[in-house]
């Protein structure tokens, strides 16, 4: 066996000191993991498995290995910057608010930009000269007179992931016995048996690309942990001269890393209103990152950014959002929340800094919980059962006074997939909250005369703040019954789609369509009336409505009234109704109606019955 030390400590520290230095330059990272304890098999993880039983029981911790695996790992990364936002009148509107960095051609369409790992951790093909990598404006420079022209792309992925090179270390010692060869690192290269490693700076003699077969290898100068070994197929090699320098590699890959070109290129003014629109299901685990751009219009403000998930049950006050009790992200820096989907519902969520003015200027979105009943299969009464053995979220009307989801006082017998129903507003057992067809629709107001003077360096009247516009998913009526997404002219000259929701909603004859309907409007109470078709309201501020007793408390209205931070889930019939018929969803306050008091707008869409 030959052996042969081809590293120096100095030179070691230097290395370490470059490697360490190039790894500080970079602050923005994402994090979408492809395993976790709860669901330990990357390759289950980016599908929706059915329900058949809690993922862990007992009180005493988890387990080694979930009794059922449970939900997915689903993942997103928005960005705070500048955004601008066109209303009914023409008038456009600066804000600074929310945009995606992920999920962007989902979010054109109008749907969630929440990915499975295998979409999220995908990198970008491809740029246009026009717009390098930016698909918040357009990859087909031929779009750019049309807007809703988006085939061209289809990348849902994080912007700006690159491969990286998370460990790279300095070798102080190789040798070899036949084709066995041992390296000796100067730090832990967290490797694995199976792993591929490159090793470099050695010349020909070592040079390559290898299989990890064995780790933590007994050596004469370090302990076992920094050292492993690999196959090469030529023997012999340690009496070929060596320069006095060489490094180990893991092989690139995905872990978080990112450029910061096309995020700045996207994020800076990818404000939309709402801000992107999130979807998981109970027992999905949310990675979501937040990604501080800063703000191009308003480059003396240092705003902070963070997350906060409005009324939504997170075990963790770190991941909450509000600074006081979390973290704020800086100018330059990510951070990536952490959610364990607990409880179905509507919720919403907005920026925690500085909320009044956070929120006028339109850091509010929506995200939802799908229920488990969706993937239950057979008796929807006996797999609402089965989750009441789930002690995380146990719901036991005898003994737990909140307890607002107990079982149907009336076992219906309601079997998934009957009559084609397989979607569901709650975990109902009884399929009370059956729908065909979902619509996410924000209710928000802003006050211009607030966003001028924040956009022109003058002090911001919070006294004096008054709402003149009023917007459902971002827009005020005529635009509320537009397809597709809204494009507006940006400080830098290119159209943005900042308005991506539609707000109109379309029925099928005979179908069901559930409203989800949050209010983040800052200044005023809000009312929508429905006139034609009745809506029935199952749930409330994210709980079915439902006594202790197991009583459906649901009601049926022609008008409903939020507050700002209330979320109501409606149900719409159109059982009996002709397709083509035309009805309106809109408020009965008349200066709600209008644009700045004046002239058409505010809150009004469309239902239609389609065929």
């Amino acid at each position: 066996m030959g052996m042969r030390k081809i590293n120096q400590f100095c030179l070691l520290a230097l290395l370490t000191c470059v490697v360490t230095a190039t790894a500080s330059a970079q602050s923005f990272r994402v994090q979408c993991p492809t395993s976790t304890i709860t669901h330990p098999v990357p390759a289950n993880n980016n599908s929706d498995p059915a329900y058949v039983g809690p993922t862990y029981t007992g009180t005493n911790g988890y387990g080694t290995t979930p009794a059922h695996v449970n939900g997915a790992i689903k993942c997103q990364q928005i960005s705070g910057g500048d955004g601008y936002a066109t209303m009914g009148d023409g008038t456009q509107t600066y804000m600074f608010s929310f945009g995606p960095l992920s999920g962007l051609a989902d979010m054109a369409a109008g749907k969630p930009g929440t990915q499975f790992p295998s979409v999220f951790n995908g990198q970008y093909p491809g740029a246009t000269p026009l717009r390098p990598g930016d698909p918040a404006t357009t990859d087909d420079p031929s779009a750019l007179g049309a807007p809703y022209n988006l085939a061209p792309f289809t990348f849902n992925g994080a912007v700006g992931l690159v491969p990286d090179v998370p460990y790279l270390v300095s070798i102080y010692d190789i040798s070899e016995a036949g084709h066995t060869v041992t390296v000796v690192a100067n730090a832990p290269p967290g490797l694995n048996v199976g792993d591929s490693v490159i090793i470099s700076g050695t010349g020909v003699a070592y040079d390559g690309t290898f299989t990890v077969t064995a780790v933590n290898i007994p050596n004469l100068f370090l302990p076992s942990i920094y050292a492993f070994t690999y196959t090469n197929p030529v023997a012999g090699l340690a009496d070929v001269l060596e320069p006095p320098a060489a490094s180990a590699a893991s092989t690139p890959r995905i872990d978080g890393h990112v450029d910061p070109r096309p995020i700045m290129d996207i994020g800076v003014m990818n404000g939309n209103i709402p801000a992107p629109l999130m979807a998981i299901n109970e027992d999905d685990e949310f990675f979501l990152t937040l990604t501080n751009v800063g703000q191009i219009m308003r480059p003396d403000l240092f705003e902070q950014h963070t997350v906060h998930f409005h009324g939504y049950p997170n075990a963790s006050a770190f991941y909450d959002g509000v600074p006081d009790a979390s973290v704020a992200i800086n100018i330059g820096g990510s951070f990536t929340y952490y959610y364990l989907a607990p409880d179905a519902g509507t919720y919403f969520w907005h920026c925690h800094i500085t909320p009044p003015e956070h929120l006028q200027m339109g850091m509010v979105g929506q995200i939802y919980v799908r229920p488990r009943q969706n993937r239950a299969t057979g008796d929807l009464y006996a797999s609402l059962q089965q989750q009441e053995l789930d002690l995380r979220t146990a719901c036991n009307s005898a003994t737990d006074i909140l307890c607002s989801n107990p079982l149907p006082a009336v076992n219906t017998h309601f079997a998934q997939g009957q009559n084609g129903y397989t979607k569901y507003a709650y975990n109902d057992g009884d399929g009370s909250t059956r729908y065909d067809v979902e619509y996410p629709l924000q209710i928000h107001g802003f006050d211009p005369n607030f966003h001028f003077v924040g956009m022109t360096f003058n002090p911001e009247g919070f006294a004096d703040m008054k709402d003149k516009y009023f917007l459902l998913n971002g827009r005020s009526y005529p635009d509320t019954v537009t397809d597709g997404p809204l494009a507006t002219q940006a400080a830098d000259g290119v159209p943005h789609f900042s308005q991506p929701l539609p707000s109109i909603i379309n029925i099928p004859a005979g179908k069901r369509a559930l409203l989800r309907i949050s209010d983040l409007d800052v200044t005023e109470y809000q009312t929508l009336a429905s006139l034609g078709i009745p809506m029935q309201v199952v749930g409330y501020n994210a709980k079915l409505l439902r006594d202790q007793a197991g009583n459906n408390m649901y009601y049926t209205t022609n008008s409903i009234t939020l507050g700002g931070g209330e979320s109501l889930d409606v149900i719409l019939d159109a059982t009996g109704y002709t397709a083509g018929s035309v009805f309106y969803l809109y408020t009965p306050n008349l200066d709600h109606l209008s644009n700045d008091a004046e002239n058409f707008g505010g809150l009004m869409t469309e239902v239609r019955i389609t065929n």
